[in-house]
């Protein structure tokens, strides 16, 4: 049997996502819970690997184990097992060919800035002191849309086969005190968003301009890109799939 977990967690005391061999990650964290749970040994495969300290609002993970599971009763468990840094929201039987990872429709990200020096915040927002030009920020987020290769916002050694991402919302709203921005695609090449928002941020101080991204996305040099802004900002927010995966 598979299993779908909706998870959330604050990636502030984890190495990130992935299992490493002498870190604490996210990923080992919950395998053990559910292996403790379980009574023997369960590995689980996320949507996605964040980064040390990048958070997810919303991620899914699947795992297979031979019985029908109480999902409800699982959840229970496992949110009174894990740290409080990590929550389950859910459980779900999928299919057996489901996959958390290869069959994730679209993924969606936000970046938190704050304009403001808040004490409660320092793991989720990147305060900046710099005034930004939203308008032109905005402009240059849109110009995102027109483009799929976006390899000179990817970490430059990486294992990838292609380089291309379907991008279908990319842009910057106001909230007290601060900034958000909301990015959608079908997949997202390893620090593509940190990157992204660091080159907008120099577009919006005027550092760059709009025609320069254009520039930067044509060169496919991690080089002519934008600093790559702090994880503490970074959210993962949403993860979709097909509605046929699931077994009602």
């Amino acid at each position: 049997m598979r299993y779908f977990l909706e998870l959330a967690y604050n990636g502030t005391p984890y190495h990130g996502w992935q299992r490493q061999p002498n870190a604490v990650s996210v990923q080992e964290t919950i395998e053990q819970a559910l292996s403790m749970i379980l009574r023997e040994e369960i590995g689980i495969m996320g949507a996605g690997r964040t980064d040390t300290g990048v958070h997810a609002k919303q991620l899914m993970a699947h795992f297979d184990v031979d019985k029908n599971l109480d999902e409800e009763t699982l959840r229970y468990k496992l949110n009174c097992i894990l740290p409080k840094e990590i929550a389950v929201y859910g459980v779900r039987k999928v299919r057996p060919s489901a996959h958390a990872r290869f069959d994730a429709v679209s993924r969606s990200y936000e970046y938190h800035i704050s304009f403001i020096k808040n004490p409660f915040a320092i793991d989720t927002t990147y305060y900046l002191k710099k005034k930004l030009d939203l308008t032109v920020m905005n402009e240059a987020a849109e110009m995102l849309l027109n483009y799929t290769n976006f390899k000179c916002f990817s970490k430059s050694k990486t294992d990838v086969k292609t380089y291309n991402c379907d991008i279908a919302e990319a842009k910057w709203e106001v909230i007290e005190n601060g900034l958000i921005f909301k990015i959608s695609a079908n997949r997202f090449l390893r620090n593509m968003v940190r990157a992204i928002v660091g080159t907008l941020i120099e577009i919006g101080e005027h550092k760059l301009s709009v025609v320069d991204l254009e520039r930067i996305i044509m060169s496919e040099d991690r080089g002519e890109a934008g600093y790559s802004v702090p994880a503490a900002g970074l959210f993962l927010t949403a993860v979709e799939y097909p509605k046929t995966i699931y077994i009602e």
